[in-house]
């Protein structure tokens, strides 16, 4: 087999595995979680095997945190199954260790968020910044639909020979970069849409979108979770494939 088949083939496999498998799968779930309508028996299998190795709020029993029909009949919190790309934190003096061990974290998702979002809701809330889920909208939703494009062209790739061919694995190679420009433009439209109902006020300010900072007399925490690098191992062989055809129809 072809060095650029090997190389387009385990970026499809991660694509797959990692995002478009789980993303597919979770697709209105919530929706119709919050209008009470039954889902369909994969849905609950792919929340339940995601889930088990992903975050889990500490307060949640260790039964109920994986198994979907508990979470709903708990009417617990329940976050995004597809692997995290991004994940952010806050500490504070009343988020004692003893009580929150890892500060408030959240996770951004293609398709959504997970950890203690109502959490961090409640704390935006307080220095008058909007919840989570007013940001992204578009993105959210777009997201299935470029998993959909990127496989279709990965899948092109191994069999077009044409003279544009290498633009068939654009869509993936340039989604890290998508992601975080849409991460850090909504991180300073935040910081910069403050609303007058936080009983802290603050001025506008650009959260960090890496490392540690701080805000009020909270400290936060930005770093890529496991989702970024997958993204970037992708890229990486999706480069890798394009100019080991290159130099493969060249010969």
């Amino acid at each position: 087999m072809s060095k650029y088949k090997i190389y387009t083939i385990v970026a499809l496999v991660l694509m797959t595995v990692c995002f478009t498998l789980p993303v597919l799968g979770w697709h209105g779930a919530k929706e119709r979680i919050a209008d009470g309508d039954e889902l369909p028996s994969y849905t609950y299998g792919i929340y339940n095997l995601y889930s088990s190795f992903q975050y889990k709020n500490h307060l949640l029993p260790k039964d109920v945190a994986s198994d979907l029909h508990k979470m709903i009949e708990q009417k617990a919190e329940i976050g995004t199954p597809s692997f995290p790309i991004w994940y952010v934190s806050l500490e504070a003096p009343n988020y004692p260790k003893s009580a929150f061990p890892d500060g408030i974290p959240v996770y951004f998702h293609v398709d959504g968020y997970s950890g203690d979002v109502h959490e961090m809701n409640t704390i935006n809330h307080y220095i008058g910044m909007y919840p989570m889920e007013h940001g992204g909208n578009l993105e959210r939703a777009i997201a299935p639909y470029y998993l959909l494009i990127s496989t279709l062209c990965m899948l092109a790739f191994l069999y077009y020979n044409g003279k544009f061919n290498s633009l068939l694995m654009v869509p993936t190679i340039i989604a890290p970069v998508l992601f975080m420009s849409a991460f850090a433009g909504w991180l300073y439209w935040y910081g910069h849409n403050m609303q007058e109902w936080g009983a802290f006020k603050i001025k506008p300010f650009m959260p960090t979108v890496l490392g540690d900072g701080s805000v009020a007399q909270f400290t936060t925490h930005s770093y890529p979770s496991i989702g970024f690098w997958v993204m970037i191992a992708m890229s990486v062989f999706c480069i890798l494939a394009v100019f080991s055809k290159k130099k493969e129809l060249n010969a």
